[in-house]
């Protein structure tokens, strides 16, 4: 009979021989890179991953919201229930939203494709801290730029009319009110997305998963959903704005002009006290 020691050493080196020797960031980077280098390479990339990304996450509050007509449940968490989302008002939405697609973000995909080379892709991959500070490091970059430009546009009366003012006639947003706007402003958002983690030296695997995060964020602050697991409700002391505080803003076009963070808006002052969700305030009176 095999000896109990020898047994439990034989253990102790199948687990240690199964950690793998690399981080799972490199081993991750590492299969895209091998396996899908040209197509990380390629400038349509960044263009393909964002559209994409907006249309699925779009399309999954979309789903919520025509779910909640049919079970009742999903309005406790919406935060605005008693108005159901008029399908007229969707349609008018996407319409907007395939035009600026088809007439701008296109054209300049093409244009992309056509002049700039293929990047190079980096051996190694970022670090855990490397990933969580690009990531975090870009949000707060955007969401400084966003607020200036945001409340310029809402000081000057010729930048509202001329360029802001349709991403207003909507009082209660919905998902695909996200980029219901000019393309001066789509193109003004889509710049620093993508020029933000080229100023932060940003790795390539960052600046993609910032990206996709930047864009789900950016629906669920129009999203008009107020879920107990929302940022706003799990980042403390209102650092977090998310969709209570962008919809007292599309209600209220004088305060909170961050589209994620609250620290702008204290220090500035354009900050207010009317961003009380319903949807949580029910569910604290259901659950007291």
């Amino acid at each position: 009979m095999e000896p109990v020691e020898h047994r439990v050493s034989e253990i102790t080196w199948e687990i240690v021989t199964m950690i793998p020797e690399k981080p799972p960031l490199q081993l991750i980077w590492d299969y895209l890179r091998t396996n899908h280098k040209e197509m990380l390479r390629s400038p349509l990339f960044p263009i393909v991953v964002s559209v994409s990304t907006y249309f699925i996450t779009c399309l999954f509050y979309t789903t919520l919201d025509g779910l909640s007509t049919l079970v009742p449940a999903l309005n406790r968490y919406r935060i605005h229930p008693d108005q159901p989302i008029k399908l007229s008002g969707v349609l008018k939405a996407v319409m907007l939203t395939l035009y600026n697609h088809l007439v701008f973000v296109f054209p300049a995909s093409v244009a992309q494709w056509y002049w700039r080379p293929p990047l190079p892709l980096e051996e190694r991959a970022p670090t855990a801290l490397e990933f969580t500070l690009g990531i975090l490091g870009c949000i707060l970059l955007f969401d400084f730029q966003y607020y200036l430009w945001h409340l310029a546009h809402h000081r000057s009366q010729w930048l509202y009319v001329t360029f802001h003012a349709i991403h207003h006639e909507y009082s209660k947003p919905f998902c695909w009110v996200t980029q219901y706007m000019s393309a001066w402003e789509l193109a003004s958002v889509g710049f620093w997305t993508t020029v933000d983690p080229v100023l932060l030296h940003c790795h390539h695997l960052t600046s993609t998963v910032f990206m996709v995060f930047n864009i789900w964020i950016s629906v669920d602050a129009h999203s008009g959903y107020d879920f107990p697991w929302s940022l706003q409700n799990l980042i403390p002391f209102g650092l977090w704005g998310g969709s209570v505080k962008h919809d007292a803003h599309h209600r209220c076009p004088t305060t909170h002009f961050q589209p994620y963070f609250s620290h702008w808006d204290w220090l500035c002052g354009t900050n207010s006290g009317n961003f009380k969700s319903s949807a949580i305030a029910r569910k604290r009176k259901r659950d007291a």
